[in-house]
């Protein structure tokens, strides 16, 4: 009788899950190599928008605390997919108004060694500073932005919740230990 409801389980739920898991995951395993860490986040990255989908639209959890763990894993999702597609440049340059300038860098045979290239940087002073702030702000939003997905990611410590006071206000939605519904 256990084997017939084994067997039952196996290829009514979890068999059509795994084919479903396949097809959901399939951007992620074609991209997943053991020298990259990219495929791994797209995994991450599925996995916490399919969670907050669920939750947003089939939970029966009360809407309080249920749309602030949605809002926690779609900013996630959102700083997930600012690692992996590299957005960085994107938002410096909207933040600072024009981006750095690759123009002026050329490649110039090197006088010294014949068929050899040197890598000259034609800018000028101004454009130095500019760039070199431009790119401090680009690795230290992204910098933050790694931090804040371990924050979420990790969640709140509730050992120093105020026992008096109402855990919903506490409650911020993070930590992907109580994502489930």
């Amino acid at each position: 009788m256990r084997f017939l409801r084994n067997l039952k389980e196996t290829l009514f739920y979890d068999f059509p899950n795994f084919i479903r898991n396949i097809w959901k995951f399939r951007k992620a395993l074609w991209r997943h190599h053991s020298w990259d860490y990219a495929g791994t986040l797209e995994f991450i990255e599925i996995g916490v928008s399919d969670i907050s989908k669920n939750i947003e639209n089939r939970s029966n959890e009360v809407a309080e605390s249920r749309l602030k763990k949605v809002k926690k894993m779609n900013r996630a999702v959102e700083i997930l997919t600012n690692i992996r597609e590299d957005r960085y440049f994107d938002l410096v340059e909207a933040e600072m108004g024009r981006r750095y300038n690759t123009d002026k860098i050329k490649f110039v045979e090197s006088e010294d060694y014949p068929s050899y290239y040197e890598l000259i940087d034609f800018d000028t002073k101004e454009e130095k500073e500019f760039n070199s702030r431009y790119f401090k702000r680009v690795r230290e939003l992204e910098e933050a932005e790694w931090f804040e997905l371990w924050q979420i990611l990790c969640g709140q410590d509730y050992t120093k919740f105020n026992p008096d006071a109402d855990w919903e206000e506490q409650f911020d939605g993070s930590g992907i230990k109580c994502w489930w519904n």
